[in-house]
């Protein structure tokens, strides 16, 4: 019954999950897909693929806020 809702009205995605200022991944609130955007900015399924790749990116970002923000404290 939940994806006869998004096949006639479409997904309605959240924010599940922020990895990046510009990357994110999204769940629908009915069916439970899980999306997020790829290079292009389009949404592709989330695939193990993109998971590992999102995880990678959510590590380099991490890494450069906290490279930032020692930065900031030392001056």
């Amino acid at each position: 019954m939940k994806h006869v809702y998004c096949s006639l009205f479409g997904h309605q995605f959240e924010i599940s999950k922020e990895v990046t200022y510009a990357v994110k991944e999204y769940k629908c609130k009915h069916c439970k897909t899980e999306v997020t955007n790829n290079g292009n900015g389009n949404f592709v399924e989330l695939t193990p693929k993109y998971k590992e790749i999102n995880s990678v990116l959510e590590r380099i970002h991490l890494r450069r806020l906290a490279r930032k923000q020692q930065t900031i404290l030392d001056h």
